[in-house]
């Protein structure tokens, strides 16, 4: 659908008082009503996960930072087992390294973001190239985004390590400022939530071996 000159301005197209909603606007206003879970969920959101999201004219900007008391060699070992990536964050319904080397991998991954019938398939092959225990550099190959590309930092400490995470990324489709802002932060809050989440459930697993 092509979209008016409103919306090309990035807001809704005015409703007068004797005019009933246009049923093509059904899916934008039914995602903002579920977007304010969103907003609401961020309000009392873990703080040990902060992220920062930004959208400057089509791209959005991601900024996440947090940290986990493992060695950056536990962080690693999971963040980087792509091939079992679907067994811990939720929504990703495909994840598969096609090719690997000791300084790059090729991965192709499909999963989803938002909810029920208003979520959006985000399908992408990532070259990712690799820094053993301090950064992974991601770029997107081929897919339906224009563009994504993420940089990972790995910062140890005598405690743990700290996550530092920057992306960048062009999506297919136009999103609404304000409420893909919030479901962009709800989604990526969830998604490192669930990563720290396995990276110490390893790590209790290995120590209980011991």
């Amino acid at each position: 659908m092509k979209l008016s000159t409103a919306e090309d301005r990035g807001h809704l197209p005015s409703i007068s008082a004797n005019r009933t909603l246009a049923p093509q606007y059904f899916p934008l206003v039914a995602l903002a009503l579920l977007c304010l879970f969103a907003i609401n969920a961020n309000a009392d959101a873990d703080k040990s996960v902060a992220v920062g999201v930004r959208m400057q004219g089509g791209e959005v900007i991601v900024d996440v930072n947090c940290y986990v008391r493992a060695t950056p060699q536990e962080a690693w070992a999971v963040m980087t087992d792509y091939d079992h990536a679907t067994d811990f964050i939720s929504k990703l319904e495909k994840s598969v390294i096609l090719s690997r080397t000791d300084e790059m991998f090729v991965v192709s991954q499909m999963g989803r973001m938002g909810y029920g019938p208003f979520s959006v398939r985000i399908e992408a092959v990532t070259e990712i190239r690799l820094i053993p225990f301090e950064e992974m550099h991601a770029r997107l190959i081929s897919g339906n985004l224009k563009k994504n590309e993420s940089l990972t930092r790995l910062i140890p400490d005598a405690n743990g390590t700290r996550i530092v995470y920057h992306l960048e990324s062009i999506p297919d489709a136009w999103v609404p400022p304000i409420i893909g802002r919030a479901l962009v932060e709800f989604e990526t809050r969830a998604r490192f939530r669930q990563l720290l989440d396995e990276i110490l459930r390893r790590k209790a697993v290995a120590e209980a071996k011991r």
